[in-house]
């Protein structure tokens, strides 16, 4: 008679085996119940509803979803939580141009908290499990981050966090080591839930990981207090800066069907500034900073263009960083930021270094109209070769347009070229009144505290904002209404510790997720070798 062999999972505190095919399938519904909450916290945590503090149960559901589990339910539960996260969270990407490109992205995006699932399943029986899920968070951002196309960052723990408890950390690690921290406490307190759950036996598991819970945002409150209250002023010489938002016709794809229009407001604003200046009810500005796109007419090419940036510049008696877009090199346009003298004209530039893949260049055309013809509607923007680092009116700018402050290397190599303040210019006006202005801005606060830099925001439609040095906001605009700023900035050359170590944390956090993944993998696959040999 033929030899019975029981199959199975072990119990990781008990050692007992559990039959495949009983438990699972009647606790897979809760589990992906869980997940979905675990998104849902993760998506109230962002702005646009700003209940920051509910960004630690995103990684405490995921944690006890997949506790336990093996790599295929693992899959499937990081994925319910990546789309319940991301579907609503990116939302704004298809206002205008439909569900398409907006649901396509989410399920990308998603994909890759189904290999965050996986890898956390495959860790969570390790002794100190709660730390390797927490370095896989980050290591799962440092990939979604960079991959494919240079990655996309939108919806990395650490963005949620500009006004709670971790803020302060970016100034050590950036934003990988705020992501670990957030993660690490929801880990911890899905540790204290389950030792809790086991009864007694686990009480002083459960108090040692709900020490550590509390610890870790205690800590970060702590890093925060050499830096609370740095004023925008306080650091080094300062230059009276202006910032201009000078809005546009009509919010959607074809903001730019007036770009005359546009260009016109910018200047309008800027001679309305001129004129307070005279009047003596604003302080004469060093500098004036426009957006992305104040120009979508390339002032090379259009004398008029140019002759309106020249007579703004000329009334204000400043150097404008105009932002424009400009014909070549080749078959591509430039995004471009100009520094335009109110006497010499046209000065030195930047081009954005990182065009939106399927916004402003089309890798593979002829593969993605298959899906949308709208592609061909896209011009594809050349990717500018040096580092955004300007002299403006005597400001050491860092200029970062739009989508790139969510870049970490892109914002720290204008620091590291010796920038004194650095500069977002930005156009959301294709993204309505969604919350997506907000999202940006909260990255531009995390940028301000990682560095110690002020940052300013310069938006065509908002929100246009000027952000200290602690990540406190000075002064904000309001979405599609005209604005403007004038603030005195100090230009700073000090290093934070984040500056410092550059990518190091996050490349160390990375190292302890997948050492962890491996240390859990490598085993198992050597004992299913003898084991395959003997059914043989």
């Amino acid at each position: 008679m033929p030899t019975v062999v029981a199959t199975g999972t072990a119990n990781p505190d008990t050692g007992t085996v559990r039959p495949v095919d009983d438990a699972p399938v009647r606790r897979w519904p809760w589990r992906t119940a869980l997940a979905a909450l675990g998104g849902l916290a993760l998506v109230l945590s962002f702005p646009g509803h700003d209940l920051t503090w509910l960004a630690v149960l995103g990684p405490a559901a995921l944690a006890l979803a997949v506790r336990g589990q093996r790599a295929r339910s693992g899959l499937w539960l990081g994925l319910v939580l990546g789309l319940v996260f991301m579907v609503p969270l990116l939302s704004w990407t298809g206002i205008y141009v439909g569900p398409l490109p907006w649901l396509a992205l989410a399920v990308t995006e998603a994909l890759y908290f189904a290999l965050l699932g996986a890898a956390a399943a495959v860790t969570s029986r390790l002794p100190g499990w709660p730390v390797w899920a927490a370095a896989l968070w980050v290591a799962d951002e440092a990939l979604r981050g960079r991959w494919p196309l240079g990655g996309f960052p939108w919806g990395r723990l650490g963005f949620s966090q500009v006004d709670g408890p971790f803020t302060a950390l970016a100034a050590y690690g950036g934003v990988p080591l705020v992501s670990f921290a957030v993660a690490l406490t929801g880990t911890l307190l899905a540790a204290a839930a389950l030792a809790l759950a086991r009864g007694r036996t686990r009480r002083r598991v459960a108090v040692l990981a709900l020490v550590g819970a509390v610890a870790v945002p205690v800590a970060g409150v702590l890093a925060g207090l050499p830096l609370a209250g740095a004023s925008l002023t306080e650091g080094g010489p300062t230059r009276t800066v202006a910032v201009i938002q000078g809005n546009v016709p009509r919010a959607g794809l074809d903001f730019n069907a007036q770009r005359r229009a546009v260009l016109d407001n910018h200047a309008n604003q800027t001679r309305q500034l001129a004129a307070a200046v005279a009047r003596g009810e604003q302080p004469q500005p060093d500098l004036v900073v426009w957006p992305e796109n104040s120009s979508d007419i390339d002032p090379y090419r259009n004398a008029d263009a140019a002759e309106a940036i020249t007579r703004a510049a000329q009334a204000i008696g400043a150097p404008i960083l105009v932002g424009a877009v400009v014909e070549g090199p080749g078959r591509f346009v430039s995004n471009t930021g100009i520094v335009w003298d109110p006497v010499t004209g046209p000065g030195d530039t930047y081009v954005k270094q990182h065009p939106v893949p399927l916004a402003e260049y089309v890798p593979a055309r002829s593969f993605f109209r298959l899906f949308s013809s709208d592609v061909d509607r896209v011009h594809d923007f050349a990717h500018g070769t040096e580092v955004g680092n300007l002299d403006v009116g005597g400001a050491a700018v860092g200029d970062v347009i739009c989508f790139e402050v969510a870049y970490d290397g892109l914002v720290s190599d204008v620091v590291d070229g010796g920038a004194g303040m650095i500069v977002v210019q930005t156009n959301n006006a294709t993204f309505g009144f969604t919350d997506e202005s907000a999202q940006q801005l909260a990255m531009s606060r995390l940028r301000a505290v990682e560095f110690g830099r002020t940052v300013v925001v310069a938006a065509t439609s908002g929100i246009s904002a000027v952000v200290a040095p602690d990540g406190s906001v000075v002064r904000r605009s309001q979405l599609f209404t005209p604005d403007t700023f004038v603030e005195e900035i100090a230009q700073r050359d000090s290093r934070t510790v984040a500056e410092r170590l550059d990518a190091g944390p996050e490349w160390a956090l990375t190292a302890l997720g997948v050492g962890a993944v491996l240390a859990a993998v490598v085993p198992a696959l050597a004992r299913r070798r003898p084991a395959r040999r003997a059914v043989r």
